[in-house]
């Protein structure tokens, strides 16, 4: 006797899980309700029920990112903490290349977002940031976090190595004779074994926190 296959069942949770699957795989630009249902093996109406429009979608979405976001340790000093929360974002937003753009653009944010949100703002609170230094901080250190997972999610799609290829062919290229500074760069710096792109990124990171740590205590 054949035993008929089970179905999982639908319910708000499976569907933002199938829909940060699909937009992983797919980009949003591509992302419809009828490719969401496809992928979940259901008819768009019962996405629909559980769910009622695409813009609650997708403000579950960007709940279910930030909830895989690190908050700042308690435990840590403020420094230390953001520090740990930033590159768990990066990691996070390099897994869903897609988020970046919408991870501040929600009317309607979430749970997760929100908390996520006040343990930032507690972090550097509790580190003795006032108000106004707070804000900047916040707005600083974000711009420079989506910015650069903008620009790593931008890379050529064979990643590191491709870049390396083509950093290859620029500085070999007679056409690149005019520019003397773009040879010597990608020639004597990019195409050298243990380049990567994402070092900058807590080097800069480490900048920024340093900056902030100076300003807040009057250095600056």
């Amino acid at each position: 006797m054949t035993v008929p296959k089970q179905r999982t069942t639908l319910d708000r949770d499976r569907i933002l899980a199938g829909a940060v699957a699909l937009a992983d795989e797919i980009g949003m630009e591509s992302f419809t309700m009828r490719r969401l249902a496809a992928a979940l093996d259901v008819k768009p109406m019962a996405v629909y029920h559980h769910i009622p429009s695409k813009e609650q979608i997708i403000d579950g979405m960007v709940d279910v990112v930030f909830a895989q976001i690190e908050l700042p340790p308690p435990d840590m000093d403020w420094k230390s903490a953001i520090r740990a929360r930033c590159i768990s974002a990066r990691d996070v937003l390099n897994r869903h290349p897609w988020a970046p753009p919408m991870m501040e653009s929600r009317a309607s944010p979430g749970p997760a977002t929100l908390r996520h949100h006040d343990a930032v703002l507690g972090c550097l609170r509790r580190g003795g940031l006032s108000l106004e230094m707070t804000a900047h901080a916040y707005a600083i250190l974000d711009s420079f976090l989506y910015g650069f997972a903008l620009e790593e999610a931008s890379l050529p799609g064979g990643g590191e190595g491709e870049i390396v290829d083509m950093a290859d062919a620029m500085a070999t290229s007679p056409a690149m004779d005019e520019y003397p500074y773009m040879v010597e760069f990608t020639s004597q710096h990019v195409i050298k074994p243990g380049y990567s792109f994402g070092n900058s990124f807590e080097f800069g990171l480490d900048l920024i926190i340093e900056g902030l740590d100076q300003a807040s205590r009057g250095a600056i």
